[in-house]
């Protein structure tokens, strides 16, 4: 066996999880570098080399995997720094993208401006030509239309073309002579065939997310030729593997075909690892929430799958790949609190970000951010975060609260901090309500799995504000998605769409759609390496209530691939909409709108273990001020070393429990025990008898 590393570049700080063959493991954090994400990965390699006493050569040279994600394309969107991309649809549906499916996001809110569209007007090209519905071809391609568009996308430097006709996902022959005369002209130019990305009807879906996959293109081939190239440089010559969105990985060569795909890479990963923690105890469901520098994502875990969408929005535009369900906001370690005009503290989605972060962190910040309000309230020890590798000026905390919320709203540096606090875990209490509520869960039904660096200093608080009981926290909770990065498999999603009444369906035509996708995905698992032996399949459908706007997307028994089982279909979809909506009409017709298919190649290595290898006995204690939320006022705790603290060691709160990447605030209605992982689990210690009897701390 040889090193496995799991790596998360985020906003602020590139995390490392490093697997050695003995199943020792060193967790590693280093700045990212938002001007160059690359390099952080090299930077952070090097560090971990020289700890080990090794130039970066030899120890690269024992690393056989590395499996890696990034939030590179999401920041090049959120900024619009991405490249010139142009457009061709339809002639007379040229203003498809702006218009979007013709709703509005937010009914009552007249001054809500539209997004600005990724492609201007200008490079919105139309092309003559026309398919209908069911395939047929009605009016041929005018390919001198394609050509002039061409000469325009090259006379304004476009780097990327998106190619959406419509109803080109019942017949293709159009986008594949647009592509190949695009690829005439502009040689070099990435290009999006949304028949080849995403077969299924709704234009405006397919539109945006062909515009976006052109649009996220470029940029993650850059970021992957650049990334290799440094590997190369220090002699890997191992496996790199990428985190994609729908929470599997894939090669690089499949993730710049599919670049849309990598728009939650970084985040996709900590659903899984969820259930590493989970299972300790025989649960199959939880949440996760990870507060990192820069944002909070939180996702459901439930019957031991993340729950997936293909509906899902980035930056105001439909993405309609399925994608691991994640709710991200604007609420990190370096959000920046601040008072508005009306008087009103805010917190966030502004970031202080790695550079210059926090005022805290000595680098030229002078923002009061939530990182200076934990420093202030004691739960972070300036003098032990990350393990003392930065060393955090308090007072630098303290003067930027008084400068920006205490002296403007009148209060002490201390009640300001507090409230920044309070505003932020309402913020991610509020993104936890609203990934649960809307798929008709109770958040109080499940534990949470925490993660990030700054979540195990606010997830009591969250937890309260939810009345969800109980809390982990797994040791490696600073870098746990790097982790989960390293237990994902293999994972490709196919779609056809298919129009019809459910009672018509044919099984005929059901099991040969299926067969084709099976092909298609073993082709691509075998050219990444992977044994028909690891492979396997889902299938799904979308299905709706005959004059329904939304279709739901309800998973069936793999059976069905060569005996389908149509009454399946039907009571699992009554199920289902009960669930998210309280009601079900068996009566009612029901329309299929899409065969799906995903393929999973189990990965071939070891599981992460989680398993705590610390021992010995607790040392001796050190004490320190926190503000107690219960009390409204500084109180004296013991501050517990985590790394000493072995299974069914309990403490109670208010304590602090440092594990050097991360801080645990252990609140006053709390107890936190040990549990066979090493996991730290918080629990209400008024319901104690009730909820220690749901754990499995043998």
């Amino acid at each position: 066996m040889s090193i496995r590393i799991g790596i998360d570049v985020g906003g602020t700080f590139t995390d490392f999880l490093v697997i050695y063959p003995d199943g020792k493991r060193r967790i590693h954090k280093t700045s990212s570098v938002p001007s160059n994400p690359p390099m952080a990965v090299q930077i952070g390699l090097a560090e971990i080399a020289t700890a080990e006493n090794k130039t970066i050569e030899d120890f690269m040279a024992e690393v056989g995997l590395i499996v890696h994600g990034t939030t590179v394309t999401t920041n090049a969107l959120l900024t619009r720094n991405g490249p010139t991309t142009g457009l061709l649809t339809t002639e007379g549906f040229r203003d498809v993208l702006p218009m979007r499916d013709g709703t509005r996001e937010e009914a009552y809110d007249n001054r809500l401006e539209q997004p600005v569209p990724l492609v201007p007007r200008y490079l919105r090209q139309p092309v003559a030509g026309r398919v209908d519905y069911k395939g047929d071809v009605l009016t041929a391609l005018k390919e001198e239309d394609v050509y002039a568009a061409a000469e325009i996308f090259k006379a304004n430097d476009v780097e990327s073309v998106a190619i959406s006709f419509m109803h080109s996902h019942a017949e293709t022959s159009h986008e594949d002579r647009a592509a190949e005369i695009i690829a005439e002209v502009l040689p070099g130019a990435y290009i999006t065939k949304s028949s080849e990305l995403l077969a299924q009807a709704r234009y405006y879906p397919r539109m945006s997310t062909a515009v976006l996959n052109s649009y996220a293109g470029p940029i993650i081939s850059s970021y992957l030729s650049t990334l290799t190239e440094l590997l190369e440089e220090v002699h890997f010559s191992g496996i790199l593997l990428l985190m994609q969105s729908n929470g599997g990985v894939a090669t690089p060569g499949e993730l710049a075909k599919r670049a849309a795909l990598s728009l939650l890479s970084g985040p996709a990963s900590g659903p899984t690892a969820g259930l590493l923690v989970t299972a300790a105890h025989g649960w199959d469901s939880c949440l996760t929430v990870d507060m990192g520098g820069t944002s909070f994502d939180a996702a459901v875990v439930k019957d031991n799958k993340p729950l997936i969408m293909t509906d899902g929005i980035i930056d105001r535009w439909r993405i309609a790949l399925p994608m691991v369900d994640i709710n991200t906001i604007g609420a990190g370690g370096g959000s920046i609190a601040s008072v508005d005009e009306g008087g009103l503290l805010r917190v966030g989605p502004q970031s202080a970000g790695a550079t210059p972060g926090p005022a805290c962190y000595r680098r030229g910040g002078v923002n009061a951010t939530v990182t200076d309000a934990d420093v202030v309230l004691g739960y972070i020890d300036p003098d032990t975060f990350l393990h003392g590798q930065i060393g955090l000026d308090r007072e630098a905390s303290i003067q930027a609260i008084k400068n920006d919320v205490a002296d403007p709203l009148g209060i002490t540096v201390e009640e300001a901090a507090f409230g920044i606090y309070q505003m932020v875990n309402v913020n991610m209490a509020t993104g936890v309500r609203d990934i649960t509520v809307r798929r008709g869960l109770d958040p109080r039904d499940f534990p949470i799995v925490v993660a990030g660096g700054a979540g195990p200093v606010h997830a009591g608080a969250i937890a309260r504000e939810l009345e969800i009981p109980i809390l982990l926290t797994p040791r490696d909770s600073s870098i746990f998605c790097a982790a989960g990065m390293l237990v994902c498999d293999f994972k490709h999603d196919y779609v056809q769409s298919s129009n019809q009444r459910l009672e018509s369906l044919s099984d005929e035509y059901l099991v040969d759609t299926w067969k084709g996708m099976m092909a298609e995905g073993r082709k691509t698992l075998h050219a990444e390496g992977v044994a028909d032996a690891a492979i396997s399949y889902v299938p799904s459908v979308d299905l709706r209530y005959k004059g329904q706007w939304y279709e739901i997307n309800v998973e069936v028994d793999p059976a069905n691939l060569v005996s389908p089982n149509i009454a399946e279909f039907y009571a699992s979809f009554h199920k289902l909409h009960d669930t998210l909506f309280g009601y079900s009409t068996l009566d009612m017709p029901i329309d299929l709108l899409n065969i799906r298919l995903t393929v999973v190649g189990t990965t071939p290595n070891d599981r992460v273990d989680l398993a705590a290898t610390a021992a010995g006995a607790i040392p001796e204690h050190r004490r320190r001020d926190i503000y107690s939320p219960l009390q409204r006022q500084m109180v004296e705790v013991e501050v517990y070393q985590g790394a000493a603290m072995v299974p069914l060691d309990e403490i109670e709160g208010p304590a602090i429990i440092e594990l050097g990447t991360t801080t645990i605030v252990v609140l006053d209605e709390y107890n936190t025990v040990v549990d066979k992982n090493g996991s730290f689990v918080m629990y209400l210690r008024d319901q104690k008898d009730t909820l220690k009897a749901r754990l499995d701390l043998s």
